[in-house]
């Protein structure tokens, strides 16, 4: 993006507008406010309604309700739950996943009471809301919930056989089961007909090939096979039942609830759970779906807390109206996502369509044969045993847990099958933290020792007797293929290397991934590493290291004797704020801000021990041998075919990255970059000397003259960062003392002062907030004043003037960890944040 022109300081008064990134912001709406809907919201809303018109009458039809109370829940889910949810495209209403729920509720406490439960699980739901728990219960295994999904699947597609068949379902699976051969002996040749005409429209209506089907398939699938069959059963004259909708003057609305106390708490609970569990599922499933939908529209990430007080006051809604219980559905989501909807406008509106359908378009909706929408609902029922879960769950090993819930459900009920699900999968992971599989093998004369899953006490005396099949002075590995070491087990394998090592033999201890260190359960806060590798050194692979610790100044915890020093220094080196726009050493102003003396432009984040003196030059040394002993041995590997490939075919970047020679400032991590995509360029305080002056400087020039006219590079960044030295110096400089070769280099910097101290003009600055201070200032006005450098450059011009290269200006907020990406906003120079779900990035 091109350098802008800077303009006139934000008002810090003025109260902040939010508007989308890297655009103006919005003009001031006129008034009065009047409701506007994108046209993609009101697209999307006719495309749900379509979809939920037709399956909310099936639902309701399954579970024994009146039919009106599917069209309550799906308006109510949509206009209420659309308004107040915190997933903006979620749609809710009557779900198939609480078919057998309500099923069973209204068969033991009959409707108005079904309808009271739901009232007060919407109020448990509202009061975990307040709670805060929405994050705990995505905590349930996703082989439970898919286990009762697909029980519920299961128990929905069994009833519905018997009306596809011209019965009547009875109260539970193994009751329709035995039902089954008596009602196939009794088929009604008419319902048969009807359903299987609906099956096939379901099942073939997506598939319609060519340009004519690809526009044809926009009409939802469903309300293609309901109106097919409706409008074939009316033409042939076939007999049959129909959808019957009582006048709105007889609805049934909820009552007190009536029966024992401990059932109906046991109902409440079992509603609020599955209502809950799949209303919070469903956020995070629109969520990825919404990342994953090309388009520059920004829709916000769901807040799981809202989403459960949208849920809970739609569900109190619809209880007193007399609806079903609502939850976010997976169907018509999925549609309104794919349908481009943009905002909650979409859900809102599909909700009042249904209310304007349940009023208007009765007379038509009593021609639909039930036996069609009970071939709906059944296959919703036979698609909710998804064979992808049945995959996944198969392929984590958690294919029982899944089975247990799935029958559980099927033959005792949700709550129950849910239960069971969640005792074995606690016995699963058990048994898993207690099985461990230790193997031992002699390979090329090198005692190989396998320890496979969690190396607790129990597993000692099996891992002793492995370590010691190792002979005197052999060389052993032992490879820890788990992420757990208890006291116990640590004992016992320090104890067996320092036996082996003071005998002669040579040990290697290895993680499952490598640089990954294994968890050790010790009780002092720092553990001494078991292993050691080829330099002699102890291997970061058994340190009590995090994951980011290969770019954390390579350090690993010391060993437990280490003295408390050493333990501070570790410390203060860890948090990179020790030099953050600091002083060094003697007053003298740092410019690579890392406080440790001057970076050289270190990517490792080793700077602040390069230029360190006295016992830290030995630990410098080691680490430095470590670093390249543990990359020769772990990363070599994987990058070395990459890297034989840009050695015969040279390097081709795209781009040249203009940064600061600090060295908490790496930026291959920053822009997510690997060998061969940037020509970096680092000095310090990021600065581009401008050409034919004496103040010059052809280091810099030669580069870009060899980025630009010979790597042919298309875009130049130039990135500041916050806490810059070189910057710290610039405002505060010696008022004497010798001209030395670092404060000649920073009087390329003065422009970049100069341009801060001119008040006359507007300042460069940051989206959302004024800077921190004079020094923030001075590094964003810096990046600019360097673009401008850039352009008297006669390469970088003619580049420009050809349209083959553009400019960007980068600003890293180190503290933050948050990149900001300079652009245009109202004619100023504004840096902005670069949003990590935003899909133009």
């Amino acid at each position: 993006m091109p350098a802008c022109v800077p303009t006139h300081t934000a008002d810090p008064n003025r109260p902040e507008r939010a508007h989308p990134p890297h655009s103006p912001p919005p003009v001031r709406p006129p008034h009065p406010r009047r409701l506007r809907i994108a046209g993609a919201d009101l697209s999307a809303a006719v495309a749900v309604f379509l979809i939920a018109l037709p399956l909310s009458l099936g639902i309701a039809l399954a579970t024994g309700a009146p039919l009106q109370a599917g069209l309550v829940a799906a308006a109510v889910g949509g206009i209420v739950a659309g308004r107040i949810g915190g997933s903006p495209l979620q749609v809710s209403g009557p779900a198939a996943g609480l078919t057998v729920v309500t099923a069973d509720l209204i068969q033991q406490y009959g409707w108005r009471t079904t309808c009271a439960i739901t009232v007060l699980a919407g109020l448990a739901q509202i009061g975990l809301g307040f709670l805060r728990v929405a994050r705990g219960a995505l905590a349930v295994s996703p082989a439970i919930v898919h286990g009762m999904l697909a029980g519920i699947g299961v128990t929905i597609a069994v009833a519905q056989v018997h009306i596809v068949l011209g019965g009547t379902p009875q109260s539970s699976v193994p009751d329709n089961l035995r039902a089954l051969p008596a009602q196939l002996a009794n088929v009604d040749p008419a319902a048969v007909a009807v359903s299987v005409l609906t099956l096939a429209l379901l099942l073939l209506w997506p598939r319609l090939p060519g340009q004519a089907g690809r526009l044809l398939r926009r009409v939802p699938a469903a309300l293609v096979a309901v109106t097919g069959a409706t409008a074939t059963a009316a033409a042939a004259g076939l007999v049959l039942a129909e959808v019957d909708l009582p006048s709105w003057r007889s609805h049934a609305l909820a009552g007190l609830p009536e029966g024992p106390v401990l059932g109906l708490v046991a109902a409440v609970l079992t509603t609020t759970l599955v209502c809950s569990v799949q209303s919070l599922l469903g956020a995070v499933a629109v969520d990825k779906l919404v990342s994953r939908r090309p388009g520059p529209g920004h829709v916000p990430r769901s807040d799981l807390d809202r989403e459960l007080l949208g849920q809970g006051t739609a569900n109190i809604a619809s209880g007193c109206l007399g609806g079903l219980p609502v939850a976010g559905v997976a169907v018509r989501s999925s549609a309104n996502v794919h349908a481009g909807a943009v905002s909650r406008n979409s859900t809102m509106l599909h909700g009042v369509l249904v209310v304007v359908a349940a009023l208007l378009m009765v007379p038509l909706l009593e021609l639909i044969p039930l036996a069609s929408l009970a071939a709906l609902v059944m296959a919703v029922g036979i698609q909710m045993v998804s064979l992808h879960h049945i995959r996944t769950v198969t392929r984590h090993r958690e294919a029982l847990v899944y089975a247990v819930t799935a029958v559980g459900v099927v033959f005792a009920g949700v709550l129950e099958g849910v239960t069971l699900g969640v005792a074995v999968a606690v016995g699963v992971a058990l048994h898993r933290l207690t099985r461990t599989r230790i193997t031992h093998e002699e390979k090329d004369g090198v005692h190989h020792v396998h320890v496979r899953g969690q190396l607790t006490f129990l597993a000692v005396p099996r891992l002793s007797r492995a370590l010691h099949l190792v002979p005197q002075g052999a060389t052993g590995v032992v490879a820890l293929d788990g992420s757990f070491m208890d006291h116990a087990a640590y004992e016992a394998l320090h104890d067996w290397q320092n036996t082996h090592t003071a005998r002669g033999g040579a040990v290697e201890i290895t993680g499952r991934r490598p640089g990954v260190g294994v968890r050790i359960a010790e009780p002092a806060t720092l553990v001494s590493s078991p292993a050691a590798d080829e330099t002699g050194m102890p291997s970061s692979a058994g340190c009590r290291c995090r994951p980011w610790t290969a770019w954390r100044n390579h350090q690993c915890e010391p060993a437990l004797s280490a003295p408390d020093d050493d333990l501070r220094d570790h410390d203060s080196r860890d948090t990179g704020d020790a030099g953050d726009g600091q002083d060094g050493p003697g007053g003298r102003p740092n410019p690579s801000g890392t406080g440790t003396g001057v970076s050289t432009g270190s990517d490792t984040g080793t700077g602040s021990l390069l230029g360190a003196n006295g016992p830290e030059t030995s630990r410098t040394g080691t680490d430095l041998v470590r670093g390249l002993s543990t990359f020769q041995r772990n990363t070599a590997p994987l990058v070395r075919g990459e890297l034989a490939r840009l050695a015969r075919e040279g390097q081709r970047p795209t781009q040249l990255f203009l940064a600061c020679a600090d060295s908490r400032l790496v930026t291959s991590m920053i822009t997510s970059s690997g060998p061969g995509d940037l020509f970096v360029v680092r000095n310090v305080g990021n600065l581009v000397p401008p050409p034919g002056e004496e103040s010059g400087d052809d280091s810099v020039a030669a580069a870009l003259e060899y980025a630009v006219e010979v790597l042919e590079v298309r875009s130049i960044a130039v990135c500041g960062h916050s806490g810059c030295g070189a910057m710290q110096a610039l405002l505060d400089p010696q008022p004497d003392g010798a001209l030395t070769p670092l404060r000649r280099w920073l009087r390329h910097g003065l422009p970049s002062l100069e341009r801060v101290r001119d008040r006359s003009g507007p300042q460069v600055r940051l989206a959302g907030r004024a800077p921190a201070d004079t020094a923030e200032q001075l590094c964003l006005a810096n990046v600019v004043q360097q673009l401008e450098h850039l352009r008297a450059h006669e390469s970088v011009a003619r580049a420009l003037k050809d349209g083959l290269l553009t400019l960007h200006g980068l600003y890293f907020h180190v503290g933050e960890a948050r990149a900001y990406l300079l652009s245009e906003a109202a004619g100023e120079r504004v840096f902005d944040r670069v949003r990590a779900k935003d899909p133009t990035q």
